[in-house]
């Protein structure tokens, strides 16, 4: 019989985040699975990591049995802590997700759940990060089988190095879903507002808010992908350089004078 692979699970919504918990019971019957995840809500933090505190990690019971760590850190830090301090061996590969929204577009820098699967990338194990495209009403279901698909897949062609995948799940029933669309990452940005409140005591507070301007509609861009239905993979490498500027600007005079 073959040996499952082991996976570590994280996500950015919290260990107790019904996302997380659906992932797990989809791959559970194909592979050995640790659970290291925030012990509370860490959405939009991109890659940020805890540096001048300590990291508190706790057992978390799911239904009476233990789940997995509960870290008090972010997303980028319950991966490398489960890499490095808690698992005791490497990972088959980092699964990061069920996401309660998608991570479309620029929303691909802020997350916490893409900024985990980035992480695994960096430590050279193959990482897919998975996103459902609502915030209401969620349905894991398909998303968690279509990851139960995925993972094979993954880890017998593998991914260059410092690549990830980056998956983007329309929130309709599977009669509904159209396909799979192998997609860049869109470029749309975000028209924000700050919603300007005051509290009990008077204070004033503000509230981001904000909806994306003219997003992309073309099947081979992950938003377009999305909304027509399709689940949308996007390959993504955490090297930002821009390759084809380097000469332009050794071109600048700072640089050429100095």
């Amino acid at each position: 019989m073959p040996k499952k692979p082991f996976l570590l699970l994280v996500n950015d919504d919290g260990i107790a985040a019904p996302g997380l918990h659906a992932l797990h019971d989809a791959l559970a019957e194909i592979a050995e699975i640790a659970v290291v995840a925030p012990a509370s809500e860490m959405s939009a933090v991109g890659h940020a990591i805890t540096i001048s505190d300590p990291l508190r990690v706790a057992e978390f019971r799911r239904e009476g049995a233990f789940f997995g760590y509960a870290v008090r850190g972010t997303p980028a830090d319950c991966v490398k802590i489960g890499y490095w301090a808690l698992l005791g061996r490497r990972p088959d590969a980092v699964v990061s997700g069920i996401n309660l929204g998608g991570n479309t577009g620029i929303n691909t820098i802020y997350s916490g759940t893409v900024s985990a699967a980035t992480e695994g990338a960096i430590l050279g194990v193959p990482s897919f990060a998975i996103s459902l495209n609502t915030y209401r009403n969620p349905d894991f279901s398909f998303a968690g089988r279509f990851a139960r698909k995925l993972l094979p897949e993954l880890l017998e062609r593998g991914l260059p190095p410092g690549v990830f995948l980056n998956v983007n799940v329309p929130a309709v029933p599977e009669s509904e879903i159209r396909g799979v669309a192998v997609t860049r990452q869109g470029m749309a940005i975000y028209r924000e507002e700050f919603d300007k409140r005051t509290d009990p005591h008077g204070r004033t507070y503000y509230w981001l808010t904000g909806q994306k301007v003219r997003p992309e509609t073309e099947l081979d861009v992950d938003d377009g992908a999305v909304t027509g239905n399709w689940v949308a993979v996007t390959p993504v490498h955490y090297d930002l350089t821009r390759y084809d500027f380097l000469e332009t600007l050794k071109d600048w005079s700072i640089v050429s004078s100095m």
